[in-house]
C-alpha cells in the first residue's frame, strides 16, 4: 500500500485503497466478471480463518529512525522466521531482510536503537527416556522452549540471551521474558528466568553478548516484577492453583515486600502497572481507589501505597491501560467507547489518533503501540470486526501512513459487519451489545454468545469465532449484560447474586431487540458460550425452552452449590479469598440455598427442550470437568438429547488452534441441524 498524506484521510481510506489494489474486493472498480465478483462476496470456509498468521509484530525504534517487521513464513509444520528492517525516512523503500531460519517467531521489540529482541519457540522431539529405578521407558514427546534472541538491525548479528549458561539453556523451557528495557542503560535489559530450584530469578543481560548476571530471587510463587530505575518495586506472585494474583510493592532501598492488591485470574484487573515517573518512589498505575466506581490512571507512593488524584477519568468506563512513549513518559489512558479511545496528556495527539481512525473507516480499534521520543512517529496496531490484525507506520511531520503487514488478508466484503446496539432492559437499564451480520446481511438465524468471566466484557473487535459463525449465514449477538466488567464497579455489582435471573434477562432483552431491529427469525435462535458463558447457555435453555433451538456450553458451570463447595475445598489463598469472591458474586449457600439450587441448570435438566453439546478440558483448573459430567448425567437421566466432548490434556478452553477448528466444525453441524 502506498503512503498517503493525512490531509486526504477523510476521503481516502484504508478500504478505498485496498479496493483499488488487485488483491482485495470491489469487483466493479476492478472490472471483474460477474462470476468472479460473486466469488469475492462468497463467505469464507472455516479453513480460511485458521491459516498461519503472517505478520506477528511491527515495531518502531526508540529514536524513530528504524522500523522492524516480524513475519512467519512457511507453514506450522515447516516454519520460517524473518525480520524486515525499514528506514523510517523511506518506509516504502527497500526492506533489509534478516533470516532467522526454521523457527516459530512470536514477538519483537527494540532493546535500544540498534538491537532487536525477538522471542522464538523452539520445538524438539525428545526420545524415549529410561525411568530411574525401573526398566520402563517414557514415550518420545515434543518439547517446546521459549528463547529470546538479540539481533542487530544493522549487521544481522545474533546472540541468544543466557547463551553462556548452557546448563540453564538445557534445563529451562522459558527464557523469553523481558522485565525492563533499561532505557538508561541501552547495553542491557532485565529478564526473568527460572532457577534450578524452580524459583524465578531477575537477571541483568547484556544485549550484544547474551551474558547474564542474577540480581534478585523471587519467592516460590513469583512470576514477574516491575522496576523503577532498574530496581524492582512491584512483584507479582500467584497461588499454587493459579487462580489469584498477589501484587506486592516496596520502596526504593527497602528489601521488604508488602501486599498491595490481590486479583482473581481471569477478571479485569483492579490494579495494573503503567510506568515509572521521574520521582523516585512514585509510580504510575491504573487502580480503582476506595469508594470510586471506575479504574483510572494515578500516581502511587511506594512508601505508603497512597494513591494520588486521577490523571484521566471517564464516567462509566474503566481505563483499559496506560500508554508511555519510548522514553517511558506518560502519554495517555485508553478507554473503550464506540471503539478504542484515548485521553492524551498532549491534546495534539488526539487529532492524529482521530485521523487514523478515519483512515480505518471508523470501523477498527487503533492501538498506539510505539511512539518515538519526540512523538513525531508511531507504529499502531489495528484490529476490528472485519480486520484480524494489521500494523501501520504514521509520520506526523511527513503526514504519511504506510501499511507494514497483516496477520492474514481477508476481504472485507466476505466478512460480517458489526453494529453496536444500545439495549433498554425490561427494568429500564441500558446495556450494550454487539450484533454481527452474516456477509450480505440477509435476515436469518441468530446465535447468542454470552461472554465468560463474568466480570470481563466483549469488545467491538476481531473475534474469529464470531466471523466463522457469521460465515454460515447466521447473525451473532454478544451482549455486555449487567455483571460485566469495564463499565465501572456499580455496573458489575448489578450482576452480583443475580445469576440465573437479571443477567439472563439482559441477554433475553438483547435478543428481542436484535430480532425486532433486523427482522431476524425468532424461531431459529441458539445460545453458546464459554466459562460463565457456558453457564448462561445452559441456564438460558432452562429458562426459555421455547426460544433456544440448541445450547452449547464450553467449560461451563452447571451446579452452583456444588461449584461453590468445590471452590471452598480447593481455595489455598489467605482468608479463602477465592471462595469469598464467588460467594459475593454468586451467593452465600448458607443464606441463599434455595435460590442457588433454582439457578443451577443440572437441577432443572427436565425443563430443557433443545439439544445440548457440552465441551470441557479434562484438566480445567477453573471450572472442574465434573461440572459438565454432572450436567451430562442429569440430561441423560431426563431423556434429553446431549453429547459431552472431553478434551484431553486441556484446561479452561486453552486448546490449540487445530482443536478449536475441529470443535467449531462440530458446533456448526449441531447448529445447522437445529436451524433446519
Amino acid at each position: 500500500m502506498k503512503s498517503r498524506d493525512v490531509t486526504t484521510l477523510a476521503v481516502v481510506s484504508r478500504r478505498s485503497l485496498l479496493t483499488m489494489a488487485a488483491g482485495f474486493g470491489g469487483a466493479a472498480a476492478l472490472g471483474l466478471r460477474p462470476d468472479v465478483a460473486r466469488a469475492r462476496t462468497t463467505p469464507y470456509p472455516v479453513d480460511a480463518f485458521f491459516t498461519t498468521a503472517r505478520t506477528r509484530a511491527a515495531t518502531l525504534s526508540p529514536g524513530g529512525n528504524l522500523i522492524a517487521v516480524l513475519d512467519q513464513l512457511g507453514t506450522e509444520d515447516e516454519p520460517h522466521g524473518v525480520i524486515d528492517v525499514l528506514e523510517a525516512d523511506d518506509p516504502e523503500g527497500a526492506r533489509k531482510r534478516i533470516d532467522l531460519g526454521a523457527t516459530k517467531v512470536e514477538s519483537l521489540e527494540w532493546a535500544n536503537d540498534e538491537h532487536l529482541l525477538v522471542r522464538v519457540a523452539v520445538t524438539v522431539t525428545v526420545g524415549p527416556q529410561a525411568v530411574t529405578g525401573s526398566n520402563r521407558r517414557t514415550a518420545a514427546q515434543e518439547v517446546t522452549s521459549k528463547r529470546l534472541m538479540s539481533v542487530s538491525a544493522r549487521t544481522g548479528e545474533m546472540a541468544v540471551m543466557f547463551q553462556d549458561d548452557r546448563r540453564r539453556l538445557r534445563a529451562s523451557r522459558d527464557l523469553g521474558s523481558v522485565v525492563d528495557l533499561l532505557r538508561s542503560d541501552p547495553d542491557h535489559v532485565l529478564m526473568a528466568a527460572w532457577e534450578r530450584d524452580g524459583v524465578l530469578g531477575l537477571h541483568k543481560v547484556n544485549v550484544a553478548s547474551g551474558s547474564a548476571e542474577r540480581l534478585e530471587r523471587g519467592s516460590s510463587g513469583t512470576i514477574g516484577w516491575e522496576t523503577q530505575g532498574g530496581v524492582p518495586v512491584i512483584r507479582y506472585d500467584i497461588n499454587p492453583r493459579g487462580t489469584v494474583l498477589t501484587i506486592s510493592g516496596r520502596a526504593p532501598g527497602s528489601n521488604s515486600w508488602r501486599a498491595i492488591r490481590r486479583n482473581r485470574i481471569g477478571d479485569l484487573p483492579e490494579f495494573s502497572w503503567v510506568g515509572e515517573t521521574e520521582t523516585p518512589g512514585t509510580i504510575l498505575v491504573t487502580a480503582r481507589a476506595e469508594g470510586e466506581d471506575t479504574m483510572v490512571v494515578r500516581e502511587m507512593n511506594l512508601e505508603t501505597f497512597a494513591m494520588g488524584a486521577g490523571l484521566a477519568h471517564r464516567p462509566g468506563r474503566d481505563v483499559m491501560h496506560g500508554v508511555v512513549d519510548a522514553a517511558g513518559r506518560y502519554v495517555g489512558a485508553a478507554y473503550y467507547g464506540e471503539r478504542l479511545e484515548y485521553e492524551f496528556a498532549d491534546a495534539a495527539l488526539g487529532a492524529h489518533h482521530r485521523a487514523l481512525n478515519a483512515f480505518m473507516d471508523n470501523d477498527c480499534d487503533v492501538y498506539l503501540n510505539d511512539l518515538s521520543r519526540d512523538h513525531n512517529r508511531m507504529v499502531v496496531g489495528v484490529t476490528g470486526p472485519r480486520e484480524p490484525g494489521a500494523w501501520y507506520f504514521y509520520d506526523r511531520e511527513a503526514r504519511a501512513i504506510v501499511n507494514l503487514g497483516a496477520v492474514r488478508l481477508l476481504d472485507f466484503d466476505r466478512l460480517g459487519l458489526t453494529d453496536t446496539l444500545s439495549v433498554t432492559t425490561r427494568d429500564g437499564a441500558t446495556i450494550e451489545a454487539y450484533l454481527t451480520a452474516p456477509p450480505g446481511g440477509q435476515p436469518g438465524p441468530l446465535v447468542v454468545l454470552p461472554h465468560g468471566g463474568p466480570e470481563v466484557r466483549d469488545l467491538r473487535t476481531w473475534d474469529r469465532q464470531v466471523q466463522v459463525l457469521a460465515a454460515q449465514g447466521w447473525w451473532v449477538l454478544r451482549p455486555n449484560f449487567r455483571g460485566s466488567g469495564g463499565y465501572g464497579m456499580a455496573f458489575a455489582r448489578e450482576g452480583w447474586t443475580r445469576w440465573g435471573d437479571r443477567m439472563q434477562e439482559d441477554v433475553e432483552d438483547a435478543i428481542d431487540q436484535a430480532i425486532a431491529l433486523k427482522g431476524l427469525d425468532a424461531g431459529r435462535v441458539a445460545i453458546m458460550g464459554t466459562s460463565y458463558g457456558g453457564y448462561a447457555a445452559l441456564m438460558g435453555a432452562v429458562r426459555r425452552p421455547e426460544l433456544y433451538k440448541a445450547a452449547i456450553a464450553i467449560c461451563g458451570v452447571a451446579d452452583l452449590p456444588e461449584m461453590l463447595a468445590w471452590e471452598r475445598r480447593e481455595d489455598d489463598t489467605p482468608d479463602r479469598q477465592v471462595y469469598n469472591f464467588w460467594v459475593k458474586r454468586i451467593g452465600d449457600p448458607e443464606t441463599m440455598g434455595p435460590q442457588l439450587v433454582a439457578a443451577s441448570p443440572s437441577r432443572r435438566a427436565t425443563e430443557i427442550a433443545c439439544p445440548v453439546l457440552l465441551v470441557h478440558g479434562v484438566d480445567d483448573p477453573i471450572v472442574p470437568v465434573i461440572e459438565s459430567r454432572r450436567m451430562n448425567d442429569a440430561l441423560r437421566q431426563a431423556g434429553k438429547t446431549v453429547e459431552l466432548i472431553e478434551v484431553e490434556d486441556a484446561g479452561h478452553a486453552d486448546w490449540p488452534a487445530d482443536k478449536e477448528k475441529e470443535l467449531l466444525e462440530r458446533y456448526i453441524i449441531l447448529l445447522k441441524q437445529a436451524f433446519a
